[in-house]
């Protein structure tokens, strides 16, 4: 057992309402694609109340065997080992075998050219009818759907010019760029949503 294990309040605090979203979702067997796994809290909730899903960690190369001491702690076999991705330029051919994605907190932290690299990847890997599950806070025609998301937003900013909440607007077209259609938008607790793209 590791005694000091990462640990992100914010994934303590949504993975049962994201989890109770991704039950409906993911109903079928098959390999689900985390990008930005993180600590690693989120792959082993869900991987162990979802039995049916293999669950397929990965994060930018710094920080892909972050999520390791959850992992091991687990004992689960169906997460599989993590994988170093750079959503930029890293190569995306090994993770041909998935039959979904789902990332969380992730579109708001990384570049703009990131996010586009996410779409792109995650559209070229996903076969036909597969699903991308995207968590986060989300802009809606260049407006926020509260003062504590804009407040976010601009302490963001504040830290680096490239992080920022994304606009739904935006992110429909990186879809329509890349075969991805925004088939539901859930409201979220704190101001959240979970956006559902399937490819075409």
């Amino acid at each position: 057992m590791h005694k000091d294990k990462p640990f992100s309040q914010a994934c303590e605090n949504n993975k049962a309402p994201i989890l109770e979203k991704l039950a409906d979702i993911f109903k079928q067997p098959g390999t689900i694609l985390e990008i930005g796994t993180g600590t690693g809290q989120h792959a082993v909730h869900f991987a162990d109340r979802l039995p049916h899903l293999v669950w397929q960690p990965t994060d930018h190369p710094q920080n892909a065997q972050l999520c390791r001491p959850w992992i091991d702690d687990s004992g689960l076999g169906n997460i599989n080992p993590p994988m170093a991705l750079e959503v930029l330029n890293g190569d995306w051919s090994g993770l041909s075998a998935i039959n979904g994605a789902f990332s969380a907190n992730t579109a708001h932290i990384m570049a703009w050219e990131e996010v586009r690299a996410m779409f792109l990847g995650i559209g070229g890997v996903l076969p036909s009818n597969g699903v991308f599950s995207l968590y986060g806070p989300f802009s809606y025609g260049g407006r926020h759907s509260s003062e504590s998301n804009d407040r976010f937003d601009r302490s963001l900013r504040a830290q680096a010019s490239h992080m920022g909440i994304r606009d739904i607007e935006d992110l429909k077209a990186l879809g329509d760029e890349t075969g991805l259609v925004l088939e539901e938008d859930f409201a979220m607790p704190a101001n959240n949503r979970l956006l559902v793209w399937r490819k075409s």
